[in-house]
């Protein structure tokens, strides 16, 4: 179990650092995105904030697992969070990506209450 929430924190934590890095620089693709489902764009440094200590606190959860699964959680609640602003603002197609980061960010909660 723990090398499978190793790998998944791992994995996790490069996903949400490669789309804060997006948010921070601005790149084209998500700050489209961004727009079309109405998130301001002075909330972007805000949103990859959270991503960053999602993040950290995944991989610092390798060493003390209560706050990896406590990281895991709020990464789950901020793709929950997004899935809802994309049935608001109507986008059913931009809806599926944070769905599946929701269900690959739960999976390290799962493995580390698993091995506790």
């Amino acid at each position: 179990m723990f090398i499978a929430y190793v790998v998944l924190a791992i994995l996790v934590s490069l996903v949400l650092l490669g789309s804060a890095r997006g948010k921070l620089v601005r790149d084209e693709k998500i700050v489209a995105g961004m727009q079309k489902v109405n998130v301001p764009d002075n909330w972007l440094p805000r949103l990859a904030t959270l991503e960053i200590l999602g993040a950290v606190g995944l991989i610092a959860g390798i060493w003390f697992r209560p706050l990896g699964i406590a990281a895991g959680v709020g990464v789950v609640l901020y793709f929950l969070g997004a899935i809802v602003t994309h049935i608001r603002a109507k986008d059913g197609k931009g809806a599926p990506v944070p769905a599946v980061l929701a269900l690959l960010a739960a999976a390290p909660v799962v493995l580390g209450l698993a091995a506790n």
